[in-house]
């Protein structure tokens, strides 16, 4: 599948560049120089980023650049070390363990490997997206709600699987499973959905559909995505904005319209110790 016409793209209100504020209310998350450190090691270096409602916007880097960490700062999973990040109005490093699960609730989580119940329904799978508005766990989609069973058929036709919404989910391909994790995610009803290389694993046909599928969420949907990816012609082909980070810090933060390839690969340029560069610049 080939990326999403960029006149198309165009169409989206993208983000308020450096100097150019957006209103208040229309920023889901908000981050002002977070650092983040794992012992000795420091995984973000003083990062600071906003993104607006309705923006897909792409985490690029190596691997060990932040891009994780980053996501993971967003919703709690791990605590800043310095720097503040507010998702949705919550203060994220001062919240109580009940105001992170009712964020978290808020924020839905696509992984690379699914983390599916195989051995449930495609259906099932899709309701436990629902629990957080259930006061007792559920067994069985049929001891769900009508009204849920409803939404989950809808969010499974959204992603085009409403006729294997009784298969179980480990019969599924991959680009599949993705997509019926997606369809988990819609479930939460969220504001804000993070995505960890959700197409990995994925070949280059379904990566494509779950890119696409992303985006047409974020704009259809008002929802706001932030995904990281290492494949940087689908975060030019689908991404509102890129964001580069190389050893914990921002390198790039640009609209993606009017990117070039050789513009996005200079976030993968390793940065020599000094001490080796004034070796090569004295040899």
């Amino acid at each position: 599948m080939s990326p999403a016409p960029r006149s198309a793209r165009a169409e989206v209100s993208l983000p308020a560049g450096p100097g150019h504020p957006v209103a208040g209310d229309d920023l889901v998350v908000v981050a002002r120089d977070v650092t983040k450190r794992f012992g000795d090691t420091l995984a973000l270096d003083n990062v600071s980023l906003e993104v607006r409602r309705s923006e897909l916007l792409v985490l690029l880097g190596l691997s060990g650049s932040g891009k994780s960490t980053l996501l993971r700062c967003l919703n709690g999973l791990h605590a800043v070390s310095s720097g503040h990040v507010d998702v949705g109005g919550t203060r994220v490093e001062e919240a109580s363990p009940a105001q992170l699960r009712a964020l978290r609730t808020r924020v839905g989580f696509v992984f690379q490997h699914f983390n599916l119940v195989g051995r449930l329904s495609c259906l099932e799978n899709v309701l436990i997206g629902g629990l957080g508005q259930l006061r007792f766990p559920r067994y069985g989609a049929l001891t769900y709600p009508r009204h849920m069973r409803m939404a989950a058929l809808s969010h499974l036709d959204r992603v085009g699987l409403a006729d294997l919404a009784e298969r179980r989910a480990d019969t599924l391909s991959g680009g599949q499973q993705q997509r019926v994790a997606i369809a988990r995610t819609l479930m939460q009803r969220p504001a804000l959905l993070l995505a960890d290389e959700p197409v990995a694993s994925l070949d280059p046909e379904n990566a494509g559909v779950v890119m696409d599928l992303l985006f047409q969420i974020c704009v259809e949907e008002k929802l706001t995505v932030v995904c990281t990816l290492h494949q940087v012609d689908l975060a030019l082909g689908w991404a509102h904005r890129l964001v580069g980070l190389r050893n914990g810090r921002k390198v790039l933060d640009r609209p993606a319209v009017g990117l070039t390839r050789d513009e996005v690969m200079a976030i993968y340029q390793r940065v020599e110790p000094a001490g080796d560069a004034a070796a090569k610049q004295r040899s």
